[in-house]
């Protein structure tokens, strides 16, 4: 072998195994006795049952597409960044995110494995590199910043304290986990149908408020992009305070973003996976300009950066500027059922962070870097020990329960976000390995099961773009007179 091979960290003996496992959906893991016992997908298919189908494969697509953060973060990065510039950043942002599930469709494809971009790092590129990379995420889905976000919407409707709230979806949360993959599926199937009902409301609703359609309410047109203005000063004055606005304004759009790359972990759980696999991850970009985009277009059409109420900054639904628009329209209803929705769409996350962290766990022990123990599943195909031991951190919510709710969940979104750029470049390098390593072996593109054309310039876009984003991120402590001691370490903490 090469000397470009053993740089890829894929022999050829690793190669022929994943191309005798192209059936690996029925479990014909055998091309010989030997290869079985020791192939990289033996555990994924012996002990997980593959209960998904492609139906859940794309609904959790579109699940992972819209979380709370745009719900509940998108006034902020408004009030940093202007109508104009929050367009640009999302479209900006999920451009990157386009290109990266193009480059994690083709590696997902080649090898299905449950943990994903994990098992392709310690594949293609080095074990340590998986290792490090496994435990650094698994320590992200202890994070319980969506069972924190159940608390602060809940307050938009009661003063009742958040531990009730974070009890009850806690034990929601674990239930929708421990029972069967399918089940999991069919709860997602459901919520994902009421987030596509949801953006729907939005987009409408908006519309309608935008155009007129209120009674008492003039039509705003593009009102707000011209008073105030379409891009806002942040820190600084001029051009270069815009441009400050649009940087900073990149770390809560990469959070909205967050979730979209898990759509491969669950890849031992599915069924055709090779297929389902690619081509959930390669329509996602499409989900993103047509929905993501809309919605965030007439967002910036019906409440002007500057209005004092999402200055505010409270974390509740109050400061939405969804909600705030509808109720000044009068209309009385449609906030509480967008409360409502947002609810289950931050059910809907933390299920998919326990999901995350159990099969992070599993992935870990099958290369004995974690301990065998996680590799214990129930009947159903469930790996329950790590399902509990992810879970037994839920409580770590309780912080919410206090005044600084609002706080908490920033800090939670800030750890989240350096994962989520930190995962898109290691999907990134695996890409760039694997094409490396299929190069050194005398392969071609054309011997993936699935491939497109565009996938290596996207897989070095979206990783570079990455790599800028997460260095750059918490710059403003370093301009003059905007240092903050707590900004500083959560950023210099979220990085490490």
């Amino acid at each position: 072998m090469s000397e470009s091979g053993e740089a890829s960290g894929l022999s050829q003996e690793k190669v022929k195994s994943k191309i005798c496992e192209t059936n690996v959906d029925e479990q014909e893991l055998e091309c010989g006795s030997e290869t079985a016992k020791q192939g990289v997908l033996y555990n994924d298919r012996t002990r997980l049952k593959q209960g998904l189908k492609e139906r859940h494969i794309k609904m959790l697509t579109l699940v992972g597409v819209f979380g709370t953060g745009l719900f509940l973060s998108s006034g902020g990065t408004l009030k940093k960044i202007g109508p104009v510039g929050l367009l640009i950043a999302y479209l900006f942002v999920g451009i990157v995110v386009g290109c990266n599930q193009i480059a994690i469709a083709e590696v997902a494809s080649f090898m299905p494995a449950t943990g994903a971009t994990i098992r392709h790092a310690e594949q293609f590129i080095d074990e340590s590199v998986g290792f490090t990379f496994g435990w650094i995420s698994t320590y992200s889905s202890l994070m319980p910043g969506e069972l924190s976000a159940t608390a602060v919407i809940m307050k938009y409707w009661t003063d009742v304290s958040p531990a009730v709230f974070i009890t009850v979806f806690g034990v929601l949360f674990v239930a929708t986990n421990i029972y069967t993959i399918r089940f999991y599926g069919e709860i997602e199937y459901v919520f994902g149908w009421l987030k596509l009902v949801l953006i729907f409301i939005l987009i409408i609703s908006g519309l309608v408020i935008d155009l007129g359609g209120v009674k008492g309410q003039e039509r705003l047109g593009f009102h707000y992009w011209r008073d105030p203005g379409p891009f806002a000063n942040y820190l600084v004055a001029g051009h270069i305070g815009k441009f400050v606005g649009f940087w900073a304004a990149i770390s809560s759009v990469v959070y909205s973003y967050s979730g979209i790359q898990n759509i491969a972990i669950l890849a031992g759980e599915t069924k055709n996976s090779r297929y389902a696999i690619f081509h959930g991850a390669k329509n996602v970009f499409l989900r993103i300009i047509v929905l993501y985009l809309v919605t965030v277009f007439v967002l910036t059409l019906i409440v002007p950066y500057n209005d004092k109420l999402i200055a505010t900054g409270t974390g509740t639904a109050k400061s939405s500027p969804f909600v705030i628009a509808m109720n000044r329209a009068g209309i009385k209803v449609l906030p509480h059922i967008v409360n409502a929705l947002i609810l289950t769409s931050a059910w809907s996350a933390g299920n998919l962070a326990i999901i995350e962290g159990s099969r992070n766990l599993f992935c870990l022990a099958t290369k004995n870097q974690a301990p065998q123990i996680f590799l214990k599943t129930s009947k159903r195909g469930i790996p329950y020990v790590g399902v509990i031991f992810i879970s037994s951190f839920l409580p770590l919510a309780y912080m919410s329960c206090s005044e600084s709710s609002a706080t908490v969940f920033g800090w939670f979104q800030e750890l989240v976000s350096s994962n989520t750029l930190l995962r898109w470049i290691l999907i990134s390098a695996n890409h760039i390995h694997m094409d490396r390593a299929l190069k050194a072996q005398g392969y071609s593109r054309s011997d993936l099961p699935c491939s497109t054309r565009i996938a290596p310039f996207a897989a070095w876009f979206s990783g570079i773009m990455s790599v800028i984003f997460l260095f750059t991120g918490g710059f403003y402590n370093f301009m003059h007179g905007h240092f903050d001691i707590e900004s500083f370490l959560l950023d210099t903490l979220s990085f490490h």
